[in-house]
């Protein structure tokens, strides 16, 4: 995509071929227009259609082109907030509606997967989430005692036991979810596509759209060549939005995140690292994250944008930092490497907007968007047929807003990640 192997990188190379699609030409009638061919789109899509509702999906670029066919793959259940926090943050019966929701997301993901057949590499292992010193291990030990209480599959594990599982005595412990797991994030996308396809849906990409006009009871949704007449829109397209709804993407600073795929490993590497393919990332405010595809090449990668001097900078890191969590494998190799934005909000949770009447969106997902996508597109696919009312919804309605020195503090985060890497000598 973009003609740049920076922008997807490794899920590029390896997912299988999205649908055939073309960009809208003329004018169409659904029920519903999507915008945005992300998770949170085409899991919207794919519900209304098997419930019978016709639908249309405008994608500004291709299929997963933004977080969805960037991110590192984990499929975590819950948010960054910890659990006992979100009832404070979102009163208690929306912070406890959407720590359900959320706590089962994973679940959601695996489920469809397995009904629609898609080949994405999924692994149910789950994930490690690593305790970096002794703070690092209050951490870990407070997330493990409230998601305990609230019933979830999670266990904290000593520093023997996740050095057995990773492969490093790096860590002082972590948390295993059993809940959560890996995939090939651009393969899931595309196989959430096909099955969409199948129910009926029709897609259309390179068709960014251009105009919303209100129309009696319905809207009109307009592209450069073609125009969607529907009962309601579904706002999908999060951190990269960009002309109508641009202001979705202000409501989020951007935070850039990078990945390095190594050549695959021999044999003997892949039974000593990660042997159990769980996703790890660790307690650091700039964090790590490191997982194995099914190739077995390990997937590195930290806050930064690989661009200017970053990209030196970051991959100097990430080959030092390797070859300090895991001496066995020497001077490592990229096979890949790219990058993408996140899009975290002011309190680092996700955001419900109703733009206008019958035009609606979840968008916020702070790092965390397999599970949460997937989960919240249902979630809009069930108001829209009656079955959850907007009292019902996981999260309040909100209106979008700008934080405070956005795009300054983006510069800093770009900045400063060069900054900790350049001067980092741990990991």
């Amino acid at each position: 995509m973009l003609n740049d192997p920076r922008s997807h990188g490794l899920w590029e190379k390896t997912a299988a071929e999205p649908p055939v699609t073309s960009s809208l030409q003329g004018a169409v009638s659904a029920d519903v227009v999507i915008v945005g061919g992300g998770y949170t789109g085409l899991s919207s899509a794919l519900h209304l259609a098997e419930a019978g509702s016709k639908v249309v999906l405008l994608e500004a670029r291709e299929i997963g082109f933004g977080g969805s066919g960037r991110n590192v793959g984990l499929i975590n259940a819950g948010m960054w907030v910890m659990p006992n926090d979100l009832p404070g943050v979102l009163g208690s019966v929306h912070g406890e509606r959407l720590l359900d929701l959320l706590g089962n997301a994973p679940k959601l993901v695996m489920e469809l997967i397995d009904r629609h057949g898609i080949a994405c590499e999924l692994e149910r292992n789950g994930t490690l989430h690593c305790a970096v010193g002794a703070d690092g291990l209050k951490e870990i030990e407070q997330r493990v005692a409230q998601w305990t209480a609230r019933g979830a599959p999670v266990k904290l594990l000593d520093a023997a036991e996740t050095a057995k599982r990773i492969g490093s005595d790096a860590y002082a412990g972590s948390l295993l979810d059993m809940r959560a797991g890996t995939l090939q994030p651009l393969a899931y996308v595309r196989g959430l596509a096909h099955a969409a396809a199948k129910a009926g849906v029709t897609i259309h990409t390179s068709s960014p759209v251009t105009a919303t006009e209100r129309n009696g009871s319905r809207w009109s949704v307009k592209t450069e060549r073609g125009e969607v007449s529907a009962d309601w829109i579904i706002i999908a397209t999060d951190a990269y939005s960009t002309g109508p709804f641009e202001q979705v993407r202000n409501e989020q600073i951007y935070l850039p995140y990078f990945n390095f795929a190594t050549v695959p490993l021999g044999h003997n590497l892949r039974q000593s690292i990660l042997p159990g393919r769980e996703g790890v990332w660790d307690t650091k405010d700039i964090l790590s994250s490191f997982r194995m595809d099914q190739a077995g090449r390990l997937v590195f990668g930290s806050v930064g944008a690989l661009r200017n001097t970053g990209l030196a900078v970051h991959k100097g890191w990430a080959k030092r930092a390797l070859k300090r969590l895991f001496p066995i494998i020497g001077d490592v190799e990229f096979e890949c490497e790219w990058y993408g934005q996140i899009g975290m909000t002011d309190n680092a949770l996700p955001r419900f907007h109703k733009f206008a009447p019958n035009v609606i969106g979840f968008s916020g997902y702070n790092g965390r968007g397999i599970a949460p996508g997937t989960v919240f597109g249902r979630t809009l696919a069930e108001h829209i047929l009656g079955r959850l009312s907007e009292a019902d919804l996981p999260l309040p309605l909100t209106t979008p807003t700008e934080p405070s020195f956005r795009a300054l503090k983006e510069i800093w985060y770009e900045a400063g990640a060069q900054v900790a890497h350049f001067a980092d000598a741990r990991f």
